[in-house]
């Protein structure tokens, strides 16, 4: 995506920008979705071809050529979304109950029909009796097309990615 730099003042949020108002009202429904375990409307907010990436280096940009906790395609998404809400799956016999909270929105780049907004988020969860708490720095690639805006990327850098990771029983 060739963006448009910003720095400085700049980088806010502008509040009189109507796109970066929509794309974090849609990152805000994203994290409800995600909390209430929607997941097939959860995958509705993607674009086709949507990335959603949770890579183990915190500073890679080449995604397809080092290793990640995820990096799923549309179908990938889609696969681990039956696992998730199928029944069959430990991670969906055992699902953590999740509450997330986005903020710190910063407009990253801009293209034409695509805006690049960074934020942090952290996740609370419960999961067999035991409570948890994850925090990330998350990139989204909003586009904007005839249907509205829709997610075409989003990258989620855990704090403490390269520690061990064990089954999460939900979506970041």
């Amino acid at each position: 995506m060739a963006t448009e730099a910003l720095s400085g003042e700049a980088a806010a949020l502008p509040f009189d920008d109507p796109r970066a108002l929509a794309a974090v009202s849609l990152i805000w429904r994203e994290a409800h979705l995600l909390d209430a375990r929607r997941y097939e409307e959860w995958d509705g907010l993607w674009t086709e071809g949507g990335e959603y990436v949770v890579p183990i280096d915190r500073d890679t940009t080449d995604f397809a050529a080092t290793l990640n906790l995820v990096y799923d395609d549309d179908r990938m998404r889609r696969m681990r979304i039956e696992r998730l809400t199928g029944g069959f799956s430990i991670s969906a016999a055992a699902a953590a109950r999740t509450v997330r909270s986005v903020s710190r929105h910063v407009v990253t780049g801009r293209d034409g029909d695509a805006i690049e907004i960074c934020s942090a988020q952290v996740l609370v969860g419960y999961k067999r009796e035991e409570t948890f708490v994850l925090a990330a720095d998350v990139t989204h690639r909003i586009v904007f097309g005839t249907e509205g805006p829709g997610i075409s990327r989003k990258i989620v850098r855990l704090v403490n990615s390269e520690e061990a990771v064990t089954a999460s029983g939900f979506l970041l």
